[in-house]
């Protein structure tokens, strides 16, 4: 057992942080007078089994090995759902367990796909809470983006290795260093994005939920109609400016500081993160001109919601199920293709996309000179086959999972369009589907139980890269305990 206790000393202490961070919903509850012991008895819970976790394994060697990384990876986004959904269950929205799960996992992996109906008359309390859920849920996934992943070698990952001498043993130390920067960095993003918010008409709970979902690429709402309530261009301008900003890589923030002044200009990720958002608001305006007849708005409605479901954010201002099949398709598209590694976003990632282009394209010179020698670079780094292989076999494992979720989706009795959006939604930590049902204006309270469940395991799998997840099921990995 002694291998295991860095592992649950490390979840002790992310338990008590969580159990703490409980008592900020309470404040709420005092000034807005709707007073419960919903999050008192939550977070006591918590901290107990945080403690207990916590004191149990005070003498553990402060190592992580490899698999110890990958399992204290999945343990800790699952613990943290459970222990999240405390609130949820305790509340008086009488949430059953699968509904206040799915809501905590939700919220925790920054998808944003609600259950809670009437979100206007909901206590400001849970509001708050679902805010917290995704702002940890942010900034978590970009410290083990930074630190575990990349020595995890999940899915080409190791592209983003801080150094070319990081050992597994390194981690701790390692992730220390980074995670106190990264965590001012991610503080003062939501903060400014905040006061924005604020100056420009929310108050003074929406502007600061509604930053904490922003920076997170969340996209939990306040309200049932998400920022398209507040019907404000300058709102807008300012939600899609801070989505932007949290989808790009965090080490480029970090480098930023350290005197690398033009890193946003010249990383390779960022540039194509931008062309393709440039581009697909471009084809979505056109579609729209010549189908629906040129209208102000129709630029500022295509922007919000490209950025919105390219980076995985899922806020909406307009229902875009109206706009007709392309747009519907495109932004299928959207969902899978996702932000760029390192940040807040999800999906694929832009670095695996222009990989295999890359790799595609290698393929076909190959085919026209069989005899010529063509070499993969990506931002200066030689890409070998190896490398390229465990990226292809996450993208390949990526749609395979998706389609097995589309099916098993389609077996609860879901129909074609809610199976195949839901599956992608979950996997691709968008939010909103499509269709009627879990649409732009819909949510996701009316699925059976068993569908909740499949959404709840796609989120997980799609948060922490797949393979973090599925390698816990192969039975040599345990034998390296």
């Amino acid at each position: 057992m002694s291998n295991y206790k860095t592992v649950f000393f490390t979840l002790g202490l992310l338990q008590v942080i969580l159990g703490f961070a409980m008592i900020i919903p309470v404040v709420a509850q005092l000034i807005y007078q709707e007073f419960d012991s919903s999050f008192i008895s939550s977070g006591i819970i918590t901290v107990v089994f945080g403690v207990l976790f916590f004191l149990s394994n005070l003498d553990h060697d402060k190592k992580l090995n490899l698999p110890q990384a990958f399992l204290l990876t999945a343990l800790s986004w699952l613990s943290i759902a459970i222990f999240g959904s405390l609130p949820f269950i305790f509340s008086n929205l009488n949430l059953s367990i699968t509904d206040s799960f799915f809501e905590s996992m939700s919220g925790i992996t920054t998808t944003g796909s609600t259950i809670i109906q009437d979100l206007e008359i909901a206590p400001k309390s849970i509001l708050l809470w679902r805010a917290i859920l995704q702002w940890l849920g942010g900034i978590g996934i970009i410290v083990m983006a930074i630190t575990l992943m990349p020595i995890m070698n999940v899915g080409g990952m190791q592209l983003f290795k801080i150094s070319s001498n990081d050992t597994a043993e390194k981690i701790l130390p390692k992730s220390k260093q980074i995670s106190i920067r990264l965590i001012v960095i991610y503080s003062t993003l939501t903060l400014i994005c905040a006061l924005f918010y604020k100056l420009f008409g929310m108050n003074f709970f929406d502007s600061l939920t509604h930053s904490m979902t922003t920076i997170a690429t969340g996209g939990f709402s306040n309200y049932n109609e998400s920022i398209g309530y507040f019907d404000s261009f300058l709102i807008e301008i300012t939600s899609m400016i801070f989505i932007v900003l949290g989808s790009i890589p965090f080490i480029a923030y970090i480098k930023f500081l350290n005197g690398d002044k033009k890193i946003f200009f010249s990383d390779t990720q960022v540039v194509a993160f931008l062309k393709v958002t440039f581009f697909s608001i471009i084809v979505l305006s056109i579609y729209l001109f010549f189908s629906k007849g040129f209208q102000n708005e129709s630029l500022r409605s295509v922007s919000f919601n490209v950025i919105s479901i390219l980076t995985g954010t899922g806020y909406v201002t307009k229902d875009f199920d109206e706009w007709g099949n392309f747009p519907l398709i495109f932004f299928l598209i959207l969902m899978f293709i996702g932000g760029c590694a390192g940040s807040t976003a999800c999906g694929i990632k832009i670095f695996r996309v222009q990989l295999l282009y890359r790799f595609l394209l290698n393929q076909l010179k190959k085919i026209i000179y069989p005899r010529g020698i063509f070499v993969i670079k990506y931002d200066k780094n030689i890409i070998d086959d190896k490398f390229m292989s465990s990226v292809i076999s996450f993208i390949f494992l990526y749609i395979v999972i998706f389609f097995s979720l589309t099916a098993i989706l389609s077996l609860t009795g879901l129909d074609f369009v809610t199976s195949i959006s839901g599956a992608a939604t979950s996997i691709s930590n968008v939010g909103p589907g499509l269709g009627d049902t879990i649409g732009p204006n819909g949510n996701f309270s009316s699925l059976e139980n068993s569908s909740k469940w499949v959404l709840s395991l796609g989120m997980i799998l799609g948060r922490l890269e797949l393979f973090a997840i599925l390698v816990l099921f192969i039975p040599s990995f345990w034998r390296k305990f």
